[in-house]
């Protein structure tokens, strides 16, 4: 079973080497505006007067992804400065997804992206989002494949308006009937 967890729980965990060695802690999320998934994390110290570092993990060195700590293979895998959480604003697309709202290709209004939800795993990837919708009400809907991503507007297949789940537990079913759906579909 795949375990879920919004973006917002994985600041303040522990970054781990696979040896053990406790070596900083996730400061933020750093967020890919053009693929909606994860960039990089910031770091900060371990320890109450610890700061921020000037260093960043890149997702692609993160080893695992768990509910207690972000796991990699050692001290290496971050990055000597954090040139790569520093926002790119020519990059094609643009923007944070945070904040942006989430369409449908037929122009369905779903809501606004408050959060991202991660699969934990060796291979930690982004598999929904957390939205707002107009009426006030979290909800949870998976992303299969977004059709475009911007920093205003996150645009989704038709299908998707009609899968979403309450919490964490119900997204694995959302994101298998989507998926069943998208393929017939096609």
């Amino acid at each position: 079973m795949t375990e879920h967890l919004l973006a917002r729980e994985i600041t303040g965990k522990p970054v781990v080497t696979l040896a053990g060695e406790d070596v900083a802690q996730v400061k933020d999320i750093v967020f890919d505006p053009v693929r909606g998934s994860v960039r990089c994390f910031t770091l900060s110290g371990r320890g109450f007067f610890a700061g921020p570092l000037k260093r960043a993990l890149l997702w692609r060195k993160v080893h695992a992804l768990g509910p207690d700590a972000v796991m990699i293979r050692d001290a290496a895998a971050m990055e000597e400065d954090d040139e790569a959480a520093r926002r790119d604003d020519t990059a094609k697309g643009g923007g944070n997804v945070l904040g942006a709202q989430i369409m449908t290709e037929g122009g369905t209004a779903l809501g606004k992206v408050t959060d991202a939800v991660l699969a934990t795993g060796t291979t930690p990837r982004v598999v929904g989002y957390e939205i707002e919708t107009a009426d006030r009400r979290r909800a949870l809907v998976p992303v299969i494949k977004p059709v475009a991503v911007s920093g205003e507007l996150v645009i989704v297949p038709d299908a998707t308006a009609d899968f979403s789940a309450g919490d964490l537990a119900g997204l694995s079913a959302a994101a298998a009937g989507l998926r069943d759906r998208l393929d017939q579909e096609k």
